[in-house]
């Protein structure tokens, strides 16, 4: 992964811009321009290229105007709005950053719907602290992108601790492999410690005097004066990791749909969007929902408790009275010297008491029992959340349960399809005979590919045939032109060998497909497979022939030939 790169723009010569992956998912970033710059689109572009790739990453969305990466990826929106996959709340930090991180799910944060700030400050900080802490021990490059970033690190303000978290993964975070790109349209509001620390800048373009100030502080005087004249979507973009210090690209436009464009006069149509797993959702909603029956249960017993105590002080209270009416009434009765009275007196006097203190002395023990119980519901609620991190890592095994990899046997109801590179699979009849490909001028021929036969098929001097059905896909996977590609596409992927070999052999049988197509074959989920297509692809096994669609490559298809001598 180390020499992966993403191609974002051109330079003014029209050269072709490459960012590297490593460093943008580990790096610090900082990206700036006023409004309808072009910021946001950038942003947009640097996710969807990784996302492509298979990398996943974590979105703050201030201003819902991400989820337009939905019409393409596989994510999971979460937020407070009913238009979000699941609605959530500081409690689901640590999920969110185990779906991240752990199940690799790519995961748009929006708090653009919190009513209450401090609840869209708490869900941030405690997913941001998360992530730094589950990332110590991981160590896996991951970019955590926040909109707005001015607003929780702040120039003139103070800090808060969402802020000084959001630090403190610039400072730290690179060593751990937790990377941070922070946007703002204002970067003259933003802390100073934030922006020197990026090892990664890209300016758009600027027009207030205190923001060209600081363009001019960072980079230099010459371009203080020369941001303010960039184009929609040109930047000046800085990088440690090249001799040229400052490079004016022109990025290029999002594929996906731009939830963040000022609305116009004409029609609005919003897209049709990737959904995640429902297993997925349907476990968080459940694990949600439990804790908030656990929460209503204590809840519960706290107001039982407090009623319990307030009985147990008015009966004390009544005791008193009785005990100082039975003093009096001795004290009386020792005064007139008519001990008689007293004694006919004192019996029901006592006999109050004895109640009142026999009810107390049970109110008491109740009380105590309550306490016993909401201590072993404590208990419960630490077993509960057990629980809840044995499900999280059951997710994954859900997910794979929604449908098993297509079979082998299954095959192609045809037994050839035509290539690129003008030659068709063809096959034998399993007597003593080597695969390949024949002329697509043999189609017209008896025999062509697609029917069974063991004659010889008159082309160009050269019979191609392919081994029996039973033998078919372990021949083809070994031949060196794939092994070798294929063993790297599974190795550098989340995806095993046997996925990485049925993906391969189900695009030879019946390419073109699209990922949603080869996750069903394997069994494994979109996000995963995407990631394994981008690695076959890199490989030079298949190609991208569409828009999520996926193609064995020509050249392949060419090497698997092997010509039979003929008698």
């Amino acid at each position: 992964m180390s020499d992966r790169e993403i191609v974002v723009g051109e330079t003014t010569s029209g050269t072709d811009v490459a960012l590297p992956v490593v460093q943008l998912l580990t790096g610090r970033g900082f990206v700036t321009g006023k409004s309808g710059s072009g910021k946001s689109n950038t942003a947009s572009v640097i996710a969807e290229e990784l996302l492509e790739s298979g990398f996943p990453l974590l979105i703050v969305d201030t201003d819902g105007e991400y989820y337009g990466l939905k019409e393409e990826y596989e994510m999971l929106h979460a937020g407070a709005d009913e238009e979000c996959d699941i609605q959530i709340g500081p409690e689901h930090a640590e999920q969110m950053a185990e779906l991240a991180l752990e199940e690799n799910v790519p995961v748009i944060l929006d708090v653009s719907g919190y009513l209450d700030e401090e609840v869209a400050n708490d869900l941030l900080r405690e997913t941001a602290r998360q992530l730094f802490v589950k990332e110590k021990k991981l160590k896996k490059p991951f970019l955590l992108v926040v909109e707005e970033v001015h607003e929780y690190i702040p120039e003139g303000g103070g800090v808060g601790e969402t802020g000084k978290m959001l630090i403190k993964i610039g400072k730290r975070g690179r060593k751990h492999g937790l990377g941070i790109m922070g946007i703002s349209q204002r970067p003259a509001d933003v802390k100073k410690d934030f922006i020197t620390q990026a090892n990664w800048l890209v300016w758009h373009r600027l027009t207030w005097e205190n923001d060209t100030k600081v363009v001019g502080r960072i980079m230099d005087s010459e371009y203080a004066d020369r941001v303010s004249d960039l184009g929609d979507g040109q930047a000046f973009v800085q990088t440690d990791w090249t001799d040229e210090n400052v490079r004016r690209i022109q990025f290029r436009r999002k594929r996906t749909f731009d939830a963040g464009a000022t609305p116009g006069l004409e029609d609005f149509e919003r897209p049709d969007l990737k959904s995640v797993s429902e297993n997925l959702v349907g476990d968080l909603e459940r694990i949600s929902e439990r804790k908030e029956r656990e929460r209503n249960r204590v809840a519960e017993l706290e107001a039982e408790l407090s009623e319990r105590e307030q009985r147990i002080e008015s009966l004390k209270g009544k005791l008193e009275d009785a005990k100082d009416v039975g003093d009096a009434a001795r004290r009386m009765a020792d005064a007139l010297g008519r001990p008689d009275t007293i004694q006919a007196e004192l019996p029901t006097g006592g006999e109050e008491l004895r109640q009142l203190h026999e009810e107390l002395v049970e109110l008491e023990r109740e009380r105590d029992d309550l306490a016993e119980d909401l201590a072993e519901r404590d208990e419960r609620i630490g077993e509960l959340e057990a629980e809840t991190d044995r499900l999280r890592r059951r997710v994954e095994e859900l997910e794979g349960e929604r449908g098993e990899p297509a079979s082998e046997s299954s095959g192609r109801e045809e037994s050839g399809r035509e290539s690129a590179g003008g030659m068709s699979i063809i096959e034998g009849d399993g007597n003593d005979v080597e695969f390949g490909y024949t002329p697509n001028h043999a189609k017209g021929d008896e025999g062509a590919a697609g029917v069974r036969r063991s004659e010889p098929i008159e082309g160009d001097g050269s019979e191609f045939v392919v081994a029996n059905e039973a033998d078919e896909l372990e021949e083809l996977l070994s031949l060196p032109a794939v092994a070798g590609g294929l063993e790297q596409a599974y190795s550098n992927s989340r995806c095993g060998e046997p996925a990485g070999r049925t993906a391969l052999a189900a695009l030879i049988r019946d390419g073109p497909l699209e990922t949603d197509a080869v996750a069903g074959r394997v069994g494994r989920s979109t996000v995963a497979v995407q990631g394994l297509l981008s690695e076959l692809r890199s490989a030079g096994l298949v190609e991208r022939v569409g828009e999520g669609t996926y193609d064995v490559a020509d050249d392949v298809l060419a090497g698997l030939s092997e010509p039979v001598e003929t008698e």
